[in-house]
């Protein structure tokens, strides 16, 4: 049974008229008869009385008729569904995004997205690189920014925005004019914890000022962005994190930036490489900052 028998027997049906169906089908008489013998036959059952030149609905063909009406409707609504989903009319986007590029980075561009789709519904997911990148792999979501590197073979990266890290510390904290490396062996550290981008390039930091990972004195390690900022605005020690982070501290005064300069880290959308990418994810990575993965 397809959708063109049923529109020609709801049109023979209302009409009662072989002859008149087909004109407002544009369609010819023997092709509107055949449609109704076809269902007929496939079906083993009889859908219209033949009276001489006029038909008549039997009593199965009143029920099917009532049915038929509604799949025809059904079909139109998911017609429709195929093409609002094709406008981003409706639709759902899920995401996981790392703490950095999730807190800071990625709301504004979400703004942005649902101002331009408001009838997309979005889900974003917190976690680490690592725990983004697992959720990304799994299928669990469509897609997933991050600060850190990944290693999952299954996933496609792709570099979308550059990232600032600063060390900060309290304002009682003594700093050198030029801090070393002897200085930053001594001093503790705030740290994210193992898994994250942030610690990531905490680590890179410091052998980047010749500071051996075994020498590092961590004072405390933490699950969040925000509660490495608080204990560090706490003197609880020095961290390394992203400008983004740091920058409402550090305006207000409850943080200070080391004269050191670091490394720029970049923050990547990551894709699976055989999922296909939904028209609501690649919308949102064209939003000004964000490119689309390849």
């Amino acid at each position: 049974m397809t959708l063109e028998q049923l529109r020609i027997f709801i049109a023979v049906a209302e009409r009662q008229h072989i002859t008149q169906a087909a004109a407002a089908l544009n369609r010819t008489q023997s092709a509107v008869s055949a449609a109704i013998s076809s269902l007929e036959n496939r079906h083993g059952i009889r859908l219209f009385d033949r009276l001489g030149r006029r038909i008549a609905l039997t009593a199965a063909g009143k029920t099917f008729l009532e049915e038929a009406k509604e799949l025809l409707a059904r079909s139109r609504a998911t017609e429709q569904v195929l093409a609002d989903l094709a406008e981003l009319k409706i639709g759902s986007l899920s995401l996981a995004a790392s703490q950095t590029v999730g807190n800071y980075w990625l709301p504004p561009r979400l703004h942005r997205f649902i101002q331009s789709y408001p009838g997309v519904s979005l889900q974003l997911m917190i976690g680490n690189t690592q725990e983004v990148a697992a959720l990304v792999a799994a299928g669990e979501v469509d897609l997933g920014f991050v600060e850190g590197e990944v290693r999952d073979a299954s996933l496609t990266t792709r570099a979308v925005d550059e990232d600032h890290l600063v060390i900060v510390a309290a304002p009682n904290i003594k700093i050198p004019r030029k801090p070393d490396a002897a200085w930053l062996t001594t001093v503790p550290w705030v740290a994210r914890e193992a898994g994250s981008g942030t610690r990531e390039a905490f680590e890179a930091a410091l052998r980047k000022f010749g500071v051996r990972l075994s020498e590092r004195r961590i004072a405390l390690e933490l699950p969040s962005n925000e509660s490495v900022r608080a204990a560090v605005e706490a003197g609880a020690g020095l961290a390394i994190m992203s400008q983004l982070v740091a920058d409402s501290s550090i305006r207000s005064g409850t943080l200070v930036a080391l004269p050191l300069e670091l490394a720029k880290r970049r923050f990547y959308s990551i894709k699976h490489k055989e999922r296909y990418l939904s028209l609501a994810a690649r919308s949102l990575l064209k939003i000004p900052g964000a490119e689309s993965p390849s």
